[in-house]
């Protein structure tokens, strides 16, 4: 039997982030992966790949040009799959490249199989490299998620195909239905709908991105529905099948969709099956998912769990950090216990990204807000882009000025959130926005505008500020911009 300080079993973002930070710490580190690839869902299958088609859909169905040349432009005429993909494997080979080197010269010993429990500290692999067993004084599971799927539903991977089979689908759907409107349904409906499908969206509940900034979602909405994407919510699916070679959905209300494709995205479903849980004393809940205290920590005190296999927000990013300070709590070693907002990146089209609360949960609390807006048509950069419907709004104290949240929706939004993010954690207020200088043009001018604008708002919460006048250049008015009618 081997011997280490720390198993890994799984090797996504997670995993990938706990074995290096136990490994730069001196522990001595196995960890054990069923794919013949590391990186997971998130670079293998999910996260890099659909990305990487988002960005050749918006090159190729000339997305950016459209506002210039009008809606029918594009940069390709007849796309294809193949065109859209071929890519996508270079990307993940370079990517996955990076992360077996980080692990190799970090000395973490990758061994390829399916891991599970034999004891609270003892692990098993059987895989390629035969039956391994490994001891350990802590254990990460970071086994990631795969698509649930539906009981009775004959996934063909042709007409009804789950998140992990539509990058494999061998021709653009000209109707496609998305059965689920959680992040993974809404970006894929978005992305198909810019190549010119006619995309009917159904979902159980009577919205869909509820955790989102109502103000971002209402434009989300707008922006989708002038895609031709259609809304059917509240509707139960009662029955997907083939019928003459059309994918058919019926809902409850006996509703029929006919459409050449259907993606079922109704979450995901924890990778825990083969884990032999309860020779750990754990167990999963219905979704595969595992419980953990706020330091990632199971029920059992040396197992910790980070990643999907834990449930929401189940973003790359996030595992990356849960990942991270499990290891560091596991083993002592000095990290910031401070609990910074999470962002949050949603890659529709557009692009919309997040940290802190929503106007809805502030009223909910009964805490005071105001909020200052920059719409992507009042600054020269979303022109040059033609993006006039994108929006930049802060919310902050309006006693103190100090920023609250970010919330955005357009083009680089989820790269404008970090500069939000740093003042957040800062303790900083919006005057940082006022009086610095932003490049020109950029998309994060938005911030001084939106600064700006709330400064104006915010000024009868001060009686001090009554008869100060506004920083220079701040708007007087609100936008005239009319994105949702």
């Amino acid at each position: 039997m081997e011997k280490f300080d720390l198993a890994v079993i799984g090797l996504g973002p997670a995993g990938h982030f706990g074995a290096i930070q136990a490994a730069k710490e001196g522990k001595r580190v196995v960890a054990i992966e069923a794919s013949h690839q590391v990186g997971g869902a998130a670079a293998v299958t999910g996260t890099i790949p659909s990305k990487a088609l988002r960005e050749a859909t918006i090159h190729l169905a000339g997305v950016r040009q459209k506002a210039f040349y009008g809606r029918h432009y594009r940069v390709k005429g007849d796309l294809t799959m193949r065109d859209l993909t071929q890519s996508t494997d270079q990307i993940i080979s370079q990517e996955v490249g990076v992360l077996e080197s980080q692990l190799t010269r970090n000395g973490v010993q990758v061994v390829r199989g399916y891991g599970s429990f034999i004891s609270p500290t003892q692990v098993v692999s059987e895989g390629p490299e035969g039956v391994r067993v490994f001891e350990a004084k802590k254990i990460l599971i970071a086994v990631g998620s795969h698509p649930a799927r539906a009981p009775g539903v004959d996934f063909d991977g042709h007409h009804i195909i789950d998140s992990s089979q539509i990058l494999k689908i061998d021709r653009i759907p000209r109707r496609l239905t998305v059965v689920g409107a959680g992040v993974i349904g809404v970006e894929y409906a978005c992305i198909f709908a810019a190549l010119g499908a006619r995309v009917t969206l159904v979902n159980k509940g009577e919205s869909f991105l509820e955790f989102l900034d109502q103000e971002i979602l209402d434009v989300l909405r707008f922006q989708m529905q002038s895609n031709r994407i259609s809304f059917c919510c509240g509707e139960s699916v009662e029955e997907i099948k083939v019928v003459d070679g059309e994918a058919v959905v019926r809902t409850e209300s006996n509703k029929v969709i006919h459409g050449d494709c259907v993606l079922y995205s109704i979450g995901r479903q924890g990778s825990t099956q083969h884990l032999s849980l309860e020779a750990a004393g754990l167990e999963a809940d219905k979704r595969g998912r595992l419980q953990v205290n706020e330091s990632f920590q199971t029920p059992i005190s040396n197992i910790y769990a980070a990643g999907d296999v834990i449930g929401f927000p189940a973003l790359a990013a996030t595992s990356r950090e849960q990942g991270r300070r499990a290891i560091c709590h596991a083993f002592d070693f000095p990290f910031s216990s401070q609990s910074h907002d999470l962002p949050y990146g949603i890659y529709t089209i557009p692009e919309i990204s997040t940290f802190g609360p929503s106007e809805r949960e502030l009223t909910r609390d009964q805490i005071p807000y105001e909020v200052g807006r920059a719409w992507y048509g009042e600054i020269a950069r979303g022109h040059i882009l033609g993006d006039l419907h994108g929006l930049l709004k802060i919310v902050f104290d309006p006693n103190t000025l100090k920023l609250q949240a970010v919330h955005a929706i357009g083009d680089g939004a989820t790269e404008l959130i970090h500069i939000g993010q740093a003042v957040k954690a800062l303790e900083g207020t919006i005057e940082y926005f006022i009086d610095a200088v932003f490049n020109y043009p950029t998309l994060a001018e938005c911030y001084k505008v939106a600064a700006q604008n709330g400064y104006n708002r915010a000024a009868y919460y001060r009686p001090e500020t009554t008869n100060k006048s506004a920083p220079t250049g701040a708007p007087q008015e609100e936008p005239d911009v009319d994105v949702v009618t």
